[in-house]
């Protein structure tokens, strides 16, 4: 199946990889799905099972007990969890977003301290930025740290963090200083006095993974779990962002969109219409055609922008078009696929709904279409201020 876009980015070790990861998601993912829609609650279990694989090192190096494997690898092991399960795709993207900040910003005692960990799955890191009066504007935050002696006190509420619930590192950014250059980026231990994490609030989709509210009442932390110098932060939370955030996020679109394509494929074949298949309705067939080009399309965008970064090219652009595609091109998809399904597609004995439902979780994280469109503007107007895959992109491809 789709040899030409595999063929041309991706090698033998990464099928293989593609292979075992699909393996894993149908054995031990899918036949808890019903019981994840039914709990609607996270799944700490099976959080700490996908971890245990390793995947969550695909980016780290191997000389910190990681894959080394890159980003393109990243992208596949996403993707066919989220085939499965958006919900599990989203728990191993937020933790390899977390990935990010140590392998960009932190020093050698932190590297060698935090990543091992995370590679062998008994570590979890998520990165919180947002806050709830400022959104998806970073210099609007409020969250502050002030230093005191050896230590930083950290005050303040991150909402949207992913893996909130299951993580057990936070990257959090607080304001240390006013403007631009007064933030700085921390590693805050789950279990520190003073950080917790608020109840659990239902949603819409992605039953079984959580982004939740962390509140830091007096957190003290050590100036040795800083990230970088004081004034970084901006730099931890756009490159983490730009460079891991828009790859991982059009992956589990991508996981999605090939989901549904399948599932509508074969519910054309099976279900009949006038003593034909289904899909022998001009109108469904040409659906189905439109399912499949875009999926195409999409799938080619994502591998793109990833063999792109993988190779140390300038790809902020790519990566933000990645994004846009695949997300837009999943929820049109999602249409046509509830549209072919018609009835049968609102009821819960169908994963069409679910596929819906978590199709438009993937929308906002990292920037919305409308935020992505801004930038790409900024890139055909040659008014593109940075470019954060050729500042700090690592070269670890995988042949």
């Amino acid at each position: 199946m789709r040899p030409a876009v595999r063929g041309y980015f991706t090698s033998t070790r990464h099928e293989q990889l593609r292979e075992d990861v699909r393996g894993f998601a149908e054995l031990e993912i899918r036949p808890r799905i019903a019981a994840m829609e039914s709990a609607r609650t996270v799944q700490y279990e099976l959080s700490r099972q996908i971890a245990h694989q390793g995947w969550i090192g695909a980016t780290i190096p191997a000389a910190y007990g990681g894959m080394g494997a890159g980003h393109l690898a990243k992208t596949i092991i996403i993707e066919e969890l989220s085939r499965v399960s958006a919900a599990m795709g989203a728990m191993a993207q937020a933790s390899q977003l977390g990935v990010a900040k140590i392998l960009h910003f932190g020093d050698e005692a932190q590297k060698k301290t935090w990543l091992p960990a995370i590679a062998a799955g008994g570590c979890l890191p998520t990165i919180a930025v947002t806050e709830p009066e400022s959104g998806g504007h970073v210099l609007g935050m409020a969250a502050s740290a002030v230093r005191d002696g050896d230590s930083y006190v950290l005050t303040g509420r991150k909402v949207f963090v992913g893996n909130s619930h299951v993580g057990d590192l936070h990257g959090v950014v607080a304001r240390t200083g006013p403007g631009s250059g007064g933030l700085t980026a921390f590693l805050v231990e789950a279990d520190r006095p003073g950080c917790t994490v608020t109840a659990e609030q239902p949603t819409l989709g992605l039953h079984g993974f959580s982004f939740g509210e962390l509140v830091f009442d007096h957190c003290r932390v050590p100036a040795g779990n800083r990230l970088g110098a004081e004034g970084d932060g901006l730099a931890v939370a756009y490159s983490s962002s730009v460079l891991y955030g828009r790859a991982n996020l059009t992956a589990v679109s991508l996981g999605i969109h090939q989901a549904l394509v399948e599932e509508t494929s074969r519910f054309a074949a099976e279900r009949e219409r006038f003593g034909k298949p289904l899909h022998h309705l001009s109108n469904v067939k040409i659906k189905l055609g439109q399912m499949q080009s875009r999926l195409m399309t999409a799938r080619l965008a994502a591998y793109h922008s990833a063999h792109l970064l993988d190779q140390g090219h300038p790809c902020d652009a790519e990566l933000m078009n990645a994004k846009v595609v695949n997300v837009e091109s999943a929820l049109d998809t999602a249409r046509n696929a509830m549209e072919i399904h018609a009835a049968a597609g609102l009821f819960t004995d169908r994963p069409i709904e679910r596929y819906l439902r978590d199709a438009h979780h993937i929308y906002a994280p990292a920037g919305t279409t409308d935020i992505q469109h801004l930038r790409l503007a900024e890139f055909a107007l040659g008014t593109a201020r940075s470019n954060w895959s050729t500042q700090l992109a690592p070269h670890t491809t995988i042949h």
